[in-house]
């Protein structure tokens, strides 16, 4: 998993990724005044630097998430899960 989280905007498992893909293609607004920030689009290649961490977690088994996304919170970061926020 380490090797994926930093060579990857998505990890997935046993599941459908939602068809937005990181490439040159895509482009989703453009530049000023397509879009409210003139610095990058919101989607492909040149999203990316919109982002401090892209990566996304989806169907992953519990077992292979970092620490900060486990189920019983073992290092205590406030969240929000089910529309509540706390130390859930």
């Amino acid at each position: 998993m380490p090797v994926l989280e930093r060579r990857t905007g998505r990890i997935l498992a046993n599941g459908f990724p939602t068809g937005v893909e990181v490439s040159y293609a895509m482009v989703h607004g453009g530049p000023y005044p397509a879009t409210s920030d003139n610095r990058s689009t919101s989607v492909g290649a040149m999203a990316i630097e919109r982002f401090l961490r892209p990566v996304c977690y989806q169907d992953i088994p519990a077992v292979l998430l970092p620490e900060a996304l486990a189920d019983d919170n073992p290092l205590s970061l406030w969240r929000l899960r089910d529309g509540e926020l706390g130390l859930n």
